[in-house]
Protein backbone atom coordinates (compact mmCIF):
# COMPACT_ATOMS: atom_id res chain seq x y z
CA UNK A 1 0.00 0.00 0.00
CA UNK A 2 1.33 3.40 -0.89
CA UNK A 3 1.92 6.21 1.57
CA UNK A 4 -1.11 8.14 0.27
CA UNK A 5 -3.23 4.97 0.48
CA UNK A 6 -2.28 4.46 4.14
CA UNK A 7 -3.00 8.10 4.88
CA UNK A 8 -6.42 7.87 3.19
CA UNK A 9 -7.22 4.69 5.14
CA UNK A 10 -6.21 6.36 8.42
CA UNK A 11 -8.51 9.30 7.68
CA UNK A 12 -11.43 7.01 6.81
CA UNK A 13 -10.93 4.96 9.98
CA UNK A 14 -10.64 8.11 12.11
CA UNK A 15 -13.89 9.47 10.71
CA UNK A 16 -15.68 6.11 11.00
CA UNK A 17 -14.64 5.31 14.56
CA UNK A 18 -14.19 8.73 16.17
CA UNK A 19 -16.06 11.47 14.30
CA UNK A 20 -19.26 9.58 13.41
CA UNK A 21 -19.87 8.22 16.94
CA UNK A 22 -19.31 11.71 18.39
CA UNK A 23 -21.82 13.19 15.97
CA UNK A 24 -24.30 10.40 16.77
CA UNK A 25 -23.88 10.98 20.50
CA UNK A 26 -24.39 14.74 20.09
CA UNK A 27 -27.57 14.24 18.02
CA UNK A 28 -28.93 11.65 20.47
CA UNK A 29 -28.36 14.03 23.40
CA UNK A 30 -30.01 16.91 21.54
CA UNK A 31 -33.05 14.82 20.57
CA UNK A 32 -33.25 13.42 24.10
CA UNK A 33 -33.28 16.93 25.56
CA UNK A 34 -36.09 18.00 23.24
CA UNK A 35 -38.43 14.99 23.45
CA UNK A 36 -37.10 13.11 26.50
CA UNK A 37 -35.12 9.94 27.05
CA UNK A 38 -37.94 7.38 26.77
CA UNK A 39 -39.40 8.78 23.52
CA UNK A 40 -35.88 8.94 22.05
CA UNK A 41 -35.32 5.25 22.80
CA UNK A 42 -38.75 4.35 21.39
CA UNK A 43 -37.96 6.39 18.27
CA UNK A 44 -34.66 4.54 17.83
CA UNK A 45 -36.40 1.16 18.17
CA UNK A 46 -39.17 2.11 15.71
CA UNK A 47 -36.54 3.50 13.36
CA UNK A 48 -34.64 0.19 13.50
CA UNK A 49 -37.78 -1.86 12.85
CA UNK A 50 -38.74 0.27 9.84
CA UNK A 51 -35.16 0.04 8.59
CA UNK A 52 -35.15 -3.76 8.92
CA UNK A 53 -38.42 -4.02 6.99
CA UNK A 54 -37.15 -1.67 4.29
CA UNK A 55 -33.85 -3.56 4.06
CA UNK A 56 -35.61 -6.91 3.65
CA UNK A 57 -37.89 -5.53 0.94
CA UNK A 58 -35.18 -3.78 -1.07
CA UNK A 59 -32.65 -6.59 -0.71
CA UNK A 60 -35.24 -8.97 -2.20
CA UNK A 61 -35.81 -6.63 -5.18
CA UNK A 62 -32.07 -6.22 -5.68
CA UNK A 63 -31.41 -9.96 -5.50
CA UNK A 64 -34.14 -10.72 -8.05
CA UNK A 65 -32.80 -8.04 -10.42
CA UNK A 66 -29.28 -9.48 -10.08
CA UNK A 67 -30.45 -13.01 -10.85
CA UNK A 68 -32.49 -11.82 -13.82
CA UNK A 69 -29.55 -9.89 -15.29
CA UNK A 70 -27.21 -12.88 -14.90
CA UNK A 71 -29.76 -15.29 -16.43
CA UNK A 72 -30.11 -12.92 -19.41
CA UNK A 73 -26.34 -13.06 -19.84
CA UNK A 74 -25.79 -9.37 -19.12
CA UNK A 75 -23.10 -7.75 -17.03
CA UNK A 76 -24.76 -6.95 -13.66
CA UNK A 77 -22.87 -3.72 -12.92
CA UNK A 78 -25.91 -1.76 -11.77
CA UNK A 79 -27.30 -4.67 -9.77
CA UNK A 80 -24.00 -5.35 -7.99
CA UNK A 81 -23.68 -1.67 -7.09
CA UNK A 82 -27.27 -1.69 -5.79
CA UNK A 83 -26.54 -4.82 -3.75
CA UNK A 84 -23.49 -3.17 -2.19
CA UNK A 85 -25.44 0.00 -1.42
CA UNK A 86 -28.38 -1.86 0.12
CA UNK A 87 -25.99 -3.95 2.22
CA UNK A 88 -24.10 -0.87 3.40
CA UNK A 89 -27.38 0.90 4.11
CA UNK A 90 -28.52 -2.08 6.17
CA UNK A 91 -25.29 -2.06 8.17
CA UNK A 92 -25.79 1.65 8.86
CA UNK A 93 -29.37 0.96 9.95
CA UNK A 94 -28.10 -1.60 12.47
CA UNK A 95 -25.92 0.93 14.25
CA UNK A 96 -27.83 2.98 16.81
CA UNK A 97 -28.24 6.62 15.93
CA UNK A 98 -30.21 8.97 13.76
CA UNK A 99 -27.44 10.22 11.47
CA UNK A 100 -26.35 6.76 10.30
CA UNK A 101 -30.00 5.73 9.99
CA UNK A 102 -30.71 8.67 7.69
CA UNK A 103 -27.71 7.81 5.52
CA UNK A 104 -28.71 4.13 5.57
CA UNK A 105 -32.24 4.94 4.41
CA UNK A 106 -30.85 7.13 1.61
CA UNK A 107 -28.69 4.23 0.44
CA UNK A 108 -31.59 1.76 0.58
CA UNK A 109 -34.43 3.77 -1.00
CA UNK A 110 -34.79 3.32 -4.78
CA UNK A 111 -35.31 7.06 -5.56
CA UNK A 112 -32.04 8.16 -3.88
CA UNK A 113 -29.91 5.09 -4.63
CA UNK A 114 -28.97 6.11 -8.24
CA UNK A 115 -26.99 9.09 -6.93
CA UNK A 116 -24.88 6.85 -4.72
CA UNK A 117 -24.73 4.17 -7.42
CA UNK A 118 -23.06 6.61 -9.82
CA UNK A 119 -20.51 7.45 -7.14
CA UNK A 120 -19.76 3.77 -6.46
CA UNK A 121 -19.40 2.91 -10.16
CA UNK A 122 -17.20 5.96 -10.80
CA UNK A 123 -15.00 5.04 -7.83
CA UNK A 124 -14.71 1.41 -8.95
CA UNK A 125 -13.87 2.50 -12.51
CA UNK A 126 -11.17 4.87 -11.24
CA UNK A 127 -9.59 2.08 -9.21
CA UNK A 128 -9.67 -0.52 -12.00
CA UNK A 129 -6.36 -1.17 -13.69
CA UNK A 130 -5.88 -3.12 -16.87
CA UNK A 131 -2.91 -5.44 -16.53
CA UNK A 132 -1.42 -7.53 -19.27
CA UNK A 133 1.82 -9.33 -19.87
CA UNK A 134 3.53 -8.76 -23.20
CA UNK A 135 5.36 -11.39 -25.22
CA UNK A 136 8.54 -10.81 -23.20
CA UNK A 137 6.93 -11.44 -19.84
CA UNK A 138 6.90 -7.74 -18.94
CA UNK A 139 3.83 -6.51 -17.08
CA UNK A 140 2.12 -3.52 -18.68
CA UNK A 141 -0.30 -1.42 -16.62
CA UNK A 142 -2.92 1.15 -17.44
CA UNK A 143 -6.38 1.46 -18.91
CA UNK A 144 -6.40 1.50 -22.68
CA UNK A 145 -2.70 0.72 -22.79
CA UNK A 146 -1.20 1.22 -26.24
CA UNK A 147 1.64 -1.26 -25.78
CA UNK A 148 1.29 -4.14 -28.20
CA UNK A 149 2.79 -7.55 -27.54
CA UNK A 150 5.69 -8.39 -29.77
CA UNK A 151 9.19 -7.16 -30.48
CA UNK A 152 9.95 -3.48 -30.19
CA UNK A 153 11.77 -1.63 -32.94
CA UNK A 154 15.39 -2.79 -33.16
CA UNK A 155 14.87 -6.02 -31.16
CA UNK A 156 16.40 -9.23 -32.51
CA UNK A 157 13.82 -11.76 -33.62
CA UNK A 158 14.67 -15.46 -33.49
CA UNK A 159 12.55 -17.61 -35.77
CA UNK A 160 11.82 -21.09 -34.56
CA UNK A 161 9.43 -23.96 -34.37
CA UNK A 162 7.48 -25.38 -31.42
CA UNK A 163 7.79 -29.13 -30.94
CA UNK A 164 5.24 -30.78 -28.71
CA UNK A 165 6.56 -34.04 -27.20
CA UNK A 166 3.33 -34.97 -25.43
CA UNK A 167 1.63 -36.71 -28.35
Amino acid sequence: MTRSGRRRLAIVLFVAFIVVPLIELYVLIQVGQVIGAAPTIVLLVVDSLIGAWLLKREWGHTWRALRTRIEEGGLPTRELADGALVTLGGALMLSPGFVTDILGVLLILPPTRPVFRRLVIAYAASRATVTMTNAYGQTVYGPGTQTRPGPAAGDAVVRGEVIDDEQ
